[in-house]
């Protein structure tokens, strides 16, 4: 297999990188999931003292596990434990794909950047478009401020829709501060890796900005919500960091049960996972 070209470590771009046939048959299979939304806290990760509670952004759904908000996401070395959730495996399509960016990650990127054991067995797909209130007014909220992916190893992007602006940034404290090192217009189909010192552990990333240009909107069982890109990001958490529902402490499994229990009505992944837990507690 070619090396792709290009001038950068540990750094992959791909345009048109899935064909128009898997591209159907995912969204065929998104059209089956029903995305939530979540808080940012929780009864026992109540928000610090200078904020609020408040709704992520956007709609989410995960795979292979879910890393709830209020649980503070996966953050290796100290935040490992009890935040990765077992979830729906992947569907045929994104297995295929994920052997194909294996692939691709074994043979250009520095072998020192892939961990033992790495492969992208997580997967948060993020909606990205327009929040619409009671009264039917719009809020474009299609954009990712500036934080790093602490899964370890590359980190593997998919985008449909809309090409949303990808930047690269030092970080300063606030966005309007940060310094942008390198951009990147992420099209329909394609595919970008990251990974390494410079790109994974050293820079910020965020998403500036999502294009409305297309007539697409994706049909999807979303609520609140008009979606015009849709991100697959896949990562890598280590198996025994990853846990079913009922071995959460009580604490976490208080904080997330009303997720559990929203995605159990159309899961029967996640309907199993309750039925666990409850005779876990019979």
């Amino acid at each position: 297999m070619r090396k792709t070209t290009s001038p950068y470590q540990n750094l992959i771009y791909k345009p048109d990188y899935v064909s128009a046939v898997d591209k159907a048959d995912i969204l065929d299979y998104l059209a089956t999931l029903h995305p939530i939304w979540e808080m940012r806290y929780s009864k026992h990760n109540p928000p610090p003292a200078d904020q609020q509670q408040r709704r992520l952004l956007r709609p989410v759904y995960w795979l292979g596990n879910w890393q709830f908000a209020c649980l503070n996401y996966y953050h290796p070395p100290k935040g490992i434990f009890h935040r990765c959730v077992s979830a729906e495996p992947y569907p045929p399509v994104l297995k295929k794909l994920i052997e194909q960016i294996h692939a691709l990650v074994k043979n250009e990127f520095d072998p020192r950047d892939v961990p033992r054991g790495w492969n992208l067995n997580t997967c948060l797909i993020n909606f990205y478009g327009d929040q619409i209130d009671s009264n039917g007014k719009r809020i474009d909220c299609a954009r990712v401020g500036e934080h790093k992916d602490f899964e370890p190893g590359p980190v593997a992007s998919v985008s449909f829709g809309d090409r949303a602006l990808f930047q690269f940034v030092e970080s300063h404290g606030t966005q309007s501060q940060s310094n942008v090192i390198l951009q990147q217009w992420l099209d329909d189909s394609s595919l970008q890796i990251f990974g390494g010192e410079k790109f994974k552990k050293k820079l910020f990333h965020r998403v500036q900005r999502v294009e409305k240009k297309s007539d697409e909107v994706f049909k999807l069982n979303v609520t609140e919500f008009e979606t015009r890109r849709i991100n697959f990001t896949f990562r890598y958490v280590p198996d025994e960091h990853i846990q079913p529902f009922f071995k959460l402490p009580m604490e976490a499994q208080e904080d997330t049960l009303e997720y559990m229990q929203a995605l159990a009505q159309n899961s029967a992944f996640f309907k199993k996972q309750i039925q666990l837990w409850q005779d876990k507690k019979a």
